[in-house]
C-alpha cells in the first residue's frame, strides 16, 4: 500500500493564482506550440489498434494535419464562430479536426456515434451546425439527416482526406479566452438535452484539478504553469489513456486535451471496453495516468482480482469520476492496482472543480492531500466550493445540500472554468445560479475537514418510511459481495412506506440467480449499513441502463418500476404480473 501524502490541501489553496491570458486558443496550446518544439518529433497521439501494430502521430503530424484541414473546411465555407459538428470516435483524425476548427475560431460540437439519429438531429439543428465532419461509420447517418438540417450545407469525411498532403500553414485566429470554443449538449432530468457553451479558458480552468488528480502528471511539484510555452519541461515518462470518448467532456477536457496541453502522448482507441482490454493496452504502451469510469473500475476488479500475477503495468495515477467510487473498489486500486485513486467531481457547466490529490509520493513533495474513501474529495486550487441549500445558504457540516461553485476564488477572482450559458436557453442559463453560486444538482454532505461525500443526483435520491436514501452507499456495498459485478438501487412504490429500496443486480461470472442469493445479499446489506438500507426487492438483470458516458441511467429504472406501479394499481390489470426485464 502506498503511504497517504500529507494535508497540503489549506496552503495549496492559498497559495493558488489563476492565470489566464487575455487572448488565447486551444489548439496554439495544444498543438501548434509543440510543433515548433524539438522540430514536433514529440509523440502527441498513439493509435492502439487491436489487429495490427500500434501508430504513433507526432504534433507535427498534428499541427500539419490541422492546417489541411482547415484549409479544406475554409474551402466549404466554415467561418469564425460556426458551429461544426465533429462524429468521430477516439482516433487522430478527431484530434487534428478539434485543432483545425480551433485555429479557425469556429465552435466544436462533439457528437458521439452511439446517439442515434433522433439525438443527432435534434443537436444538428438546435446548434444550426454549418457542417458535420465524419468517417465511414457516422456518414451515412448524418447524411441522412441533412435534409432536415437547413444549416447543415456539407460533410467532409476524413477517410477520403489526403493525409499526405503538404499544407500551408494556418494563421492562428486571435481569440479572446472568454470566446467559445466547445458546445456539448448535456441531458438533464427533465426537457431536451441543453447545449453548454464552453470558452477557450476553460482549458485553464481544468489544469489545477488535472494535475492534482493524476498525481502531477509526472512533473515535479514546482511543475508547469499556464503562462509557460516552448520551454515546458517535458519531465519523466508519462503516457495517458482513457476510455472516455473524446466528444464527451470526460475524454475531452478530462484526458485529450490537458494531456496535448502539456505535451504528453495519449492512447486511442476507438473499440469496445473490455478488463483484458484495459489492461493489455496499458501493458503495452506502458500507460501511466488514466481516467477510468467507476464501472470500468468494477469490471476490472471482478475479471482480475490479482492482476500483478498476469499484467506489468506503469501506473502512477487514476483518476475517477462519474458515479461514486466506494471503497471497494478504492482499496482494490490502493492493494492490487497500487495506486490510491484519486476520486473527481464536476460536470460540462463547471468541470474538474472537487477531488483528491494522493500523490502517492515515497517521500513529502509539499503538495497533496489524502484520499479518504468513498469521498468526492475537496475544493481543488482555485475553485471555491460549497453545499449550499435551497436557499443558497451554506450547509452545515454533516447536513445533505447542493454541491455549488462560486463564480469567484478564495482570492476574489474570477474562475475561468465557468461555461459560458446553454445556447439559445438564458431562462435555463439564469435557473442554473443562485446568486453567485452555480448549482450541480448532484446533492452531498461535508466533512469537518472539507471533504464531500455524494449523495446522489437530487431526482436519485428518495424516501422511505421517512428516511432519506442514497443509492450509492447502498450500491457500493452490494458490489462488495463476490456475486455482484455491478448494482443499482432505485425506490420501488410502496403503500405504506411511500417507497421501499429496490436492487437491480448484475451477476459476475460463474453466479446465477436463486432466491437464495437474493435473501444472501439482503442479509450482506443489512449486516454492513443501516437495518432501513437494505434492499426489499432484488432483480437480477444482465445489463443495466447506462448513457454513453458510463453512468448508470437510474432514471430508466425508476421510471420502469412507476410504470410497473400503474399497471397493479389499475383495477382492469389487477392480477397480471408486472413485465418482466
Amino acid at each position: 500500500m502506498k503511504p497517504q501524502a500529507l494535508d497540503h490541501h489549506a496552503a495549496m489553496l492559498r497559495q493558488f493564482r489563476w492565470q489566464v491570458p487575455r487572448q488565447m486558443n486551444i489548439a496554439q496550446l495544444c498543438a501548434k506550440r509543440w510543433a515548433t518544439h524539438d522540430n514536433g518529433q514529440g509523440v502527441a497521439v498513439i493509435s492502439h489498434q487491436a489487429d495490427a501494430p500500434a501508430r504513433q502521430h507526432s504534433f507535427a503530424q498534428l499541427q500539419a494535419g490541422a492546417n489541411a484541414m482547415s484549409q479544406q473546411l475554409a474551402a466549404l465555407g466554415v467561418e469564425r464562430g460556426d458551429r461544426v459538428a465533429v462524429v468521430l470516435p477516439q482516433r487522430f483524425e478527431t484530434a487534428v479536426a478539434y485543432m483545425a476548427l480551433w485555429q479557425m475560431g469556429a465552435v466544436v460540437m462533439p457528437l458521439s456515434q452511439l446517439f442515434g439519429p433522433e439525438a443527432l438531429l435534434f443537436r444538428l439543428q438546435d446548434a444550426q451546425a454549418v457542417l458535420a465532419v465524419v468517417d465511414h461509420v457516422s456518414a451515412a447517418t448524418v447524411q441522412a439527416l441533412q435534409a432536415d438540417c437547413p444549416a447543415l450545407q456539407t460533410l467532409l469525411n476524413v477517410d477520403d482526406m489526403p493525409w499526405h498532403m503538404q499544407a500551408k500553414a494556418w494563421l492562428m485566429a486571435d481569440t479572446l479566452a472568454n470566446d467559445p470554443a466547445v458546445l456539448i449538449y448535456t441531458s438533464g432530468t427533465t426537457g431536451p438535452p441543453k447545449g453548454a457553451l464552453i470558452p477557450h479558458r476553460a482549458l485553464i480552468g481544468n489544469l489545477s484539478g488535472f494535475v492534482c488528480s493524476q498525481n502531477w502528471f509526472g512533473f515535479a511539484p514546482s511543475g508547469p504553469s499556464p503562462e509557460d510555452d516552448n520551454d515546458l519541461p517535458l519531465g519523466s515518462h508519462a503516457v495517458m489513456w482513457s476510455p472516455a470518448d473524446w466528444t464527451w467532456t470526460g475524454g475531452l477536457m478530462d484526458a485529450l486535451l490537458p494531456s496535448l496541453y502539456f505535451g504528453r502522448p495519449i492512447v486511442a482507441w476507438a473499440g469496445r471496453f473490455s478488463a483484458d482490454l484495459a489492461f493489455g493496452l496499458m501493458q503495452q504502451h506502458r500507460v501511466t495516468h488514466t481516467f477510468l469510469f467507476p464501472t470500468a473500475l468494477k469490471a476490472m476488479m471482478k475479471a482480475y482480482p490479482h492482476p500483478s500475477t498476469r499484467f506489468q503495468l506503469d501506473l502512477q495515477a487514476i483518476m475517477s469520476a462519474g458515479e461514486a467510487v466506494g471503497d471497494a473498489v478504492f482499496n482494490y486500486c490502493q492493494q492490487e492496482l497500487g495506486v490510491t485513486v484519486n476520486e473527481m467531481f464536476g460536470q460540462t457547466e463547471v468541470n474538474y472543480i472537487v477531488g483528491n490529490c494522493a500523490m502517492n509520493g515515497e517521500t513529502d513533495s509539499g503538495v497533496g492531500w489524502p484520499a479518504k474513501p468513498g469521498s468526492m474529495g475537496r475544493a481543488y486550487p482555485g475553485h471555491r466550493v460549497a453545499v449550499i441549500d435551497e436557499e443558497g445558504e451554506e450547509c452545515a457540516v454533516g447536513v445533505p445540500g447542493d454541491v455549488a461553485l462560486h463564480r469567484f476564488d478564495v482570492h476574489g477572482n474570477p474562475d475561468p472554468i465557468f461555461f459560458l450559458g446553454y445556447w439559445g436557453q438564458p431562462e435555463a442559463t439564469a435557473a442554473k445560479f443562485s446568486g453567485d453560486w452555480c448549482r450541480t444538482g448532484d446533492l452531498a454532505t461535508r466533512d469537518a475537514d472539507g471533504y464531500l461525500w455524494y449523495q446522489g443526483r437530487a431526482d436519485d435520491v428518495f424516501k422511505s418510511a421517512g428516511y432519506r436514501i442514497g443509492p450509492s452507499e447502498i450500491e457500493n456495498c452490494l458490489v462488495k459481495h463476490p456475486a455482484v459485478a455491478n448494482a443499482a438501487v432505485v425506490p420501488k412504490p410502496d403503500a405504506e412506506r411511500g417507497n421501499v429500496v429496490k436492487a437491480y443486480v448484475v451477476l459476475a461470472a460463474g453466479f446465477k440467480p436463486s432466491d437464495g442469493l437474493v435473501a444472501e445479499l439482503q442479509q450482506h446489506v443489512r449486516g454492513l449499513l443501516a437495518p432501513y438500507e437494505y434492499p426489499k426487492e432484488i432483480e437480477f438483470i444482465e445489463a443495466l441502463p447506462m448513457t454513453t458516458t458510463g453512468k448508470v441511467q437510474r432514471r430508466v429504472l425508476r421510471l420502469r418500476e412507476e410504470e410497473r406501479a400503474k399497471l397493479v394499481k389499475t383495477p382492469s390489470l389487477q392480477g397480471v404480473k408486472p413485465p418482466k426485464g
